[in-house]
């Protein structure tokens, strides 16, 4: 396909890219299917999508308009040139708020949408579960939903016009046409003409047919919507707006008798684009409606101890006007307890549900919503379901209800072990008030072939996503994902619901699809598909011709990994103990495809995605390419190949993928692996020496100090480093201290003449590279509060804890320092004295990677008694253990031996910080001297260590931090003075991480505190 590629870059603007690397990377999104594509094109505007598909079609090529790729049928893979639209193609080009529509680009992030029409006081309806990564483009392709269908209906529901490429080129725009207006595209040439002429015809001649084979439920994806084009008492689906003008709901009559509301029939072909999955044309915008935000929500959660009966509460809880009704079961909710970030969101939970129903309602005030809880409170009470009720009313407690609610797929997939809730029919759906004894028939099928499932998702609307826990690495558990299949697609079809509800046919239900509707109608999809696509070009194999449903696994019979490392001398001997996730080929499987390492706006992971948009430099990207290297679809020598070493190396190592990503992918333990192994064979370079070393090159600085820091300012020296080690010299150096930490507490200690009266309570101080150094401020900082709080501070033997020699693949060094400072910061841990530091890469590093790193049971040990100097703090303010009056109580606010102080500090949490214990014992803290604490949702700074130093990374390291860092601090006002001219300003930046107030100081010239700065000049 290589004069395919060439021809196409003759004529794209955009990328095209045929590599082997790019193929490997497209061919799985979050489904059990793997298809290596033909080739990817990433189009940067409409030309570029005609050229390819002409070509394409020409050449008699499939081709595959793609989105985010976390479709969960295989709808996203296939042999084609996939068309990734969501790099480029992802504007918001028109808004008009009275008539409320919205024109987008295919390419547009759902959450993304919603955060712009927030401005204008509006929300596009269906809200995925992936909102965060979904994109409109892959909505329409799936005829998505989400959990408030009952007020928004699907996609179909809310598409007005989509402008299309045809399969032959051509482009078209399908809209809402009076019967003069279809006239008269039948009388124009070309393919439109065809398709409108063709439709027209089949939808006629197929009419008692769709009446009588379409499921009479909301939920129904699989298929074409040839139903939208047929208008009947008993599926008409209408936009009411109540007289009192609230929110619009989405009703179906309840009576064939009642008439209906005048709603002429208008032939638009973009419901029947909506829902094909990419089989038909390929959508370059789309007109969609959008509707007024609810004015104030508010959440219910009731836990029941029996699933069933859940089911049924759940046509009660239909009666009380919700806008959603989720169900989550144990085993979804046993998931978080093993996740760093979801653990911490389980305060709603009262005991051990065996499921939760989460229930929403809107409202125009507190008053109303808690009424309609009330009610709904009431009916459940008195026919006994539920053994507790939860309310949250406030929007940090609604959001973390939903939070844990939408991840429960990628939860269940962080499942350990080769066995996962496995994907195929998880999108059936039936009429809610047969959902608990389909539930029970469907526990049944189960149960029968030897395993057991994991339910969760839209009880309000009968679809509920099963997952019937398999390993396909084995043949016999593929043999029961047929089998399964095939019953519960009988089963469906007994109560009449859908095989598809929300998540399309894919791969996974295609080929279901002629009998859930009959040979008739799928004769007529496949005129449809005819007409519109006549050489198949189009995602072939989807909804029509598929293939059988157990063919093209990611992991299926016969799927094996070779040993990690593969050489013979060490094969399979790694440095980290992966062993708790089945070893490094178990690691990098924990990554199911669902994306959430493509979320752009919120949160830290994945700071690389976020700012390149590209597949490759996401989590996913990077654990695809390297489980393709261990499985053989890439020669096993790429596992030190320069290629895969590209892909691993914009990784910045922030730990936020343990933590963000529901399947706890630590992508960062990965790469340190990596590239332990790769300069092990292809040789350490001397910048990575140099960094990796950094303690003592910064002891040797300070032995010369005040001649270092001159000579490091100088610009021939700076351009030196640039051009012969690769530092960037724009980038500043640290500053060596004229007097290390270290020897200012010495000299401190022996000035010290007069025996306390008490002997004081002892703690070790970790005193890191950079505190004793470069900042021995922080440490005097540090000194002055423990010393308040009654501490003696003790300076341990200990050598750098390795964290640079960790992100610089130096393990065989690290592991000697770990096991250096393991051996004497352990005799301190057996006494009971608790190891606190300042730096959370260096506190961190010895409490998630030391017991990982090296083979010593003591590592435990020292990793349970280490903390950062917040959590030490408030864990002693909190137990009453601070020798008053060091620290007031909570309750009381600020005082004691803290000034009176409101400024206002802007706080940056470090990506360790955040990702492993959270930043809210910092704001705890900080808040206790009366400081006003605003913590910035700012992801990554971008530095990493000595990521941002390094020439070929200062451009993207800088833009990370430009994403919403640097713009948040340069966005106060008053500002802060210059980092230049000193001072003080109205606030204050705080920031834990050494990395992250060089960034900071780089990026907007203002100077950032440590947190034990700002607490010791409040005493």
């Amino acid at each position: 396909m290589s004069d395919l590629a060439t021809e196409l870059k003759r004529y794209i603007e955009g990328e095209v890219r045929f590599d082997e690397y790019s193929r490997i990377l497209y061919s799985t999104d979050a489904s059990i299917y793997q298809i290596e594509p033909i080739g990817v094109v990433i189009p940067k505007h409409k030309d570029d999508v005609i050229v390819t598909i002409k070509t394409a079609n020409e050449r008699g090529i499939p081709v595959l308009p793609r989105g985010a790729g976390t479709g969960l049928a295989g709808g996203a893979v296939g042999k084609a040139v996939i068309l990734d639209m969501t790099k480029y193609m992802n504007q918001i080009l028109e808004i008009n708020t009275e008539e409320q529509w919205v024109r987008v680009q295919p390419g547009v992030i759902l959450d993304e949408l919603n955060a712009y029409l927030k401005g204008y006081g509006f929300l596009f309806g269906p809200d995925v579960a992936t909102s965060n990564r979904a994109s409109i483009g892959g909505m329409i392709g799936n005829n998505s939903s989400g959990a408030r269908s009952l007020i928004y209906g699907k996609t179909v529901d809310n598409v007005l016009e989509v402008t299309v490429i045809l399969s032959n080129g051509e482009e078209a725009v399908f809209k809402p046409l009076s019967e003069d207006e279809l006239n008269a595209k039948i009388q124009n040439d070309g393919l439109e003409r065809q398709i409108y002429q063709e439709v027209r015809r089949i939808v006629a001649e197929n009419r008692e047919e769709i009446l009588q084979r379409y499921p009479k439920i909301m939920r129904r994806v699989a298929g074409y919507n040839l139903d939208e084009f047929i208008v009947t008492r008993e599926n008409e689906k209408i936009w009411q707006k109540g007289q009192d003008g609230k929110m619009a709901r989405w009703q179906v009559p309840s009576s064939p008798l009642a008439p209906l509301p005048p709603c002429p029939p208008q032939f638009n072909l973009a419901k029947l684009i909506v829902g094909s999955e990419g089989t038909l044309a390929t959508v370059l915008e789309a007109k969609v409606k959008i509707a007024p935000r609810p004015k104030m929500t508010a959440v219910d959660v009731i836990h029941f101890d029996n699933f069933i009966q859940s089911m049924e509460a759940t046509n009660e809880a239909l009666q009380c006007g919700p806008s959603a009704v989720e169900v989550v079961d144990k085993t979804v909710l046993d998931l978080t307890k093993e996740s760093i970030q979801y653990s911490r969101l389980r305060t709603f939970l009262q005991g051990e549900p065996e499921a939760i129903l989460i229930v929403e309602f809107y409202g125009d005030s507190q008053e109303e919503l808690l009424e309609k809880i009330d009610n709904l409170e009431k009916r459940f009470k008195a026919k006994g379901y539920g053994y507790a009720f939860v309310r949250a009313l406030s929007a940090e407690d609604i959001s973390k209800v939903w939070r844990v609610r939408k991840a429960g797929l990628a939860l269940l997939m962080g499942m350990k072990g080769d066995a996962k809730p496995t994907g195929f029919v998880e999108d059936t759906a039936v009429s809610p008030e047969k959902l608990p004894e389909y539930i029970r028939r469907f526990k049944q099928i189960i149960d029968d072939h030897g395993t057991t499932a994991a339910y969760y998702a839209h009880a309000s609307v009968g679809c509920l996503h099963i997952r019937p826990i398999l390993n396909l690495k084995k043949g016999s558990e593929v043999e029961k994902l047929r089998s399964i299949s095939e019953k519960i697609a009988d089963l469906v079809l007994e109560f009449d619901g859908a095989i598809s509800a929300e998540h399309g046919d894919g791969l996974a239900r295609s080929c279901f699809v002629e009998k859930a509707f009959g040979p008739k109608l799928y004769k007529a999809f496949q005129e449809v598909k005819q007409v519109f696509d006549p050489k198949g070009i189009m995602n072939p194999g989807k909804i029509v011709h598929a293939l059988p449903m157990d063919e093209n696994l990611r992991y299926g019979e016969g799927y094996q990994t070779i040993p990690y490392p593969s050489r013979e001398s060490e094969a399979g001997q790694t440095y980290f103990d992966f062993s708790a996730d089945g070893g490094f080929a178990g690691a990098i499987e924990m990554c199911s495809g669902v994306g959430v390492c493509r979320k752009t706006l919120e949160g830290t992971m994945c700071p690389s995605f976020m700012y390149t948009r590209e597949e490759e430099h996401s989590t996913r990207g990077r654990a695809n390419a390297l489980r393709a290297a261990l499985c053989g679809d890439l020669p096993k020598e790429e596992l030190t190949g320069k290629r895969l070493y590209d892909v691993l190396d914009l990784c910045l190592g922030c730990k936020s993928c343990k933590s963000e990503c529901p399947s706890n992918v630590d992508m960062a333990k990965i790469k340190y692996e990596f590239l332990a192994h790769y300069y092990k064979e292809n040789g350490l370079p001397l910048r990575n020496w140099l960094f990796g070393n950094i303690e003592t090159l910064n002891w040797l600085g300070c032995e010369f100090v005040p001649l270092s820091n001159w000579v490091m300012r100088r610009r021939i020296v700076k351009w030196a480093f640039d051009r012969f080690v690769g530092i960037d010299k724009r980038r500043q150096f640290p500053h060596f201290a004229p007097q290390t930490f270290e020897r200012w507490l010495k000299q401190r200690k022996k000035g010290k003449s007069n025996a306390p009266a008490e002997p004081p309570k002892k703690v070790v101080l970790f005193h890191d590279t950079y505190m004793n150094y470069n900042d021995p401020q922080i440490g005097i900082a540090t000194t002055k509060i423990l010393e308040a709080a009654g501490y003696e501070i003790i300076l341990p033997d200990k050598k750098c804890c390795g964290k640079p020699m960790i992100s610089k693949g130096m393990l065989e060094k690290a592991i000697k320092n770990a096991q250096y400072n393991v051996e004497h910061l352990a005799v301190y841990a057996e006494q009971g004295y608790p190891i606190v530091g300042c730096e959370p890469s260096c506190m961190l590093t010895i409490r998630d990677d030391y017991p990982d790193l090296i083979d010593d049971e003591r590592a435990e040990l020292v990793a349970k008694n280490t903390y950062t100097i917040e959590e030490f703090l408030v864990r002693l303010h909190e137990n009453g253990e601070l020798n008053p009056p060091f620290f007031p109580p909570l309750e009381k606010g600020g005082g004691g031996d803290f000034k009176g102080n409101r400024k206002k500090i802007l706080l940056h949490g470090h990506c360790y910080q955040k990702a492993l214990i959270g930043t809210a014992a910092l704001i705890k803290l900080l808040k206790l001297p009366g400081y006003d604490v605003e913590e910035i949702d700012s992801g990554c700074c971008g530095m990493a260590g000595a990521f941002g130093y390094e020439k070929e990374h200062y451009e993207i390291s800088m833009g990370i931090g430009a994403m919403r860092l640097f713009k948040a601090i340069n966005s106060q006002n008053p500002p802060l003075p210059p980092f230049s001219k000193g001072g003080q300003g109205e606030f204050e930046v705080v920031a834990s991480g050494t990395s992250c107030r060089q960034q900071i100081a780089d990026g907007t010239g203002k100077r950032a505190k440590h947190p034990v700065e700002v607490l010791a000049e409040a005493l």
